[in-house]
């Protein structure tokens, strides 16, 4: 007998400064609430929110939990993640949406407590285990940079990392083709100093040996790889390029941190190529239990498009490697 799934809308209340500004960086910190006597899994911490009723949207049931639950009135968020999970009681599945303005304060409306965290340590538990991936998915940030040595010539490639570096980025992908493997090494060696001297991670695409040899922070696969990976790469991060839906269900299930998802937009390398546009792009993120970035014909300026389409960020290539002051 099948096991009716429960439709949940769950909120990540970020803070004022979180996504904003710099959006090149994490969040900074998010509200977790503590579930109070008298429910299932009593004194559990969670993501605010509850039950989508029968002829709600998960945005309109979104609105009307996190009124009744911290009383407050939202007044921008955008769709996420979407999990499901499969409780003892019962198998939810949890549609996220990342919170950045309101009106009000957040209070216990329900006598539950509330506690702002910053990172994924946690100074309260348990957390919920539906909950527990979201605070990785937390760490990402919302810009996501693609080396462009073949474009910019390494010098001037260096230049505008160390820039972009000052400016907050914090994730960068190193994928050159067209470099001999000697080549490859001593360039991801360098982009790697220059990194972490900023607390940025550090991505090298496909090349899993090399990736562990340098020390990378992890490998981002290409399509190809994806599908001929059987087991999750042993990386403390591992992302992978999507292309539809079957793709990002792999990425899913063999354990991926991120996908990026494209091409989006007509881009500059492929004009006549088929693309998925906004609304193509949203519809298989809306499915995903993995961040997305959104890739392919984009600008700096199109950050908060992609949120609205359900993006976790954008992923850039020439166009992260703007304004380089030379």
């Amino acid at each position: 007998m099948n096991t009716p799934v429960i439709e949940v809308a769950a909120a990540v209340l970020l803070r004022e400064g979180s996504n904003a500004g710099n959006p090149a960086c994490g969040a900074s910190s998010f509200l977790l609430a503590q579930r109070p006597a008298g429910k299932v899994y009593a004194g559990y911490w969670e993501f605010p929110g509850g039950k989508i009723e029968a002829g709600e949207s998960p945005l309109h049931a979104l609105h009307r939990e996190l009124f009744e639950e911290l009383g407050i009135e939202i007044e921008e968020a955008h769709p996420w993640l979407t999990r499901v999970f499969a409780y003892p009681h019962a198998t939810v599945r949890l549609n996220f949406f990342r919170v950045t303005r309101w009106k009000g304060e957040p209070h216990g409306r329900e006598i539950q407590s509330l506690s702002w965290q910053t990172g994924p340590d946690l100074t309260v538990g348990p957390l919920l285990p539906a909950n527990a991936p979201i605070l990785r998915a937390l760490q990402l940030p919302a810009l996501y940079a693609i080396s462009n040595v073949a474009g910019l010539g390494r010098e001037e490639f260096l230049h505008r990392l160390q820039n972009a570096l000052r400016g907050g980025l914090r994730l960068v992908q190193v994928r050159e083709k067209n470099l001999s493997r000697p080549a490859l090494r001593d360039l991801s060696l360098l982009v790697l100093d220059l990194s972490r001297a900023h607390g940025a991670h550090v991505l090298l695409n496909s090349d899993i040996e090399l990736a562990q040899e340098v020390g990378a922070d992890g490998v981002h696969l290409s399509s190809a790889r994806l599908a001929a990976c059987n087991a999750r790469p042993d990386m403390e991060w591992c992302a992978a390029s999507c292309h539809n839906a079957e793709e990002l269900r792999r990425a899913a299930g063999l354990g991926m941190d991120f996908a990026v998802l494209g091409p989006v937009l007509p881009t500059q390398s492929h004009p006549g190529a088929a693309h998925l546009g906004w609304a193509g792009f949203a519809a298989l993120a809306a499915a995903s239990e993995i961040p997305v970035f959104a890739l392919g014909g984009l600008r700096g300026e199109d950050m908060e498009t992609a949120w609205c389409h359900g993006a976790h960020g954008i992923a850039l290539l020439r166009q992260a490697w703007r304004g380089g002051g030379s």
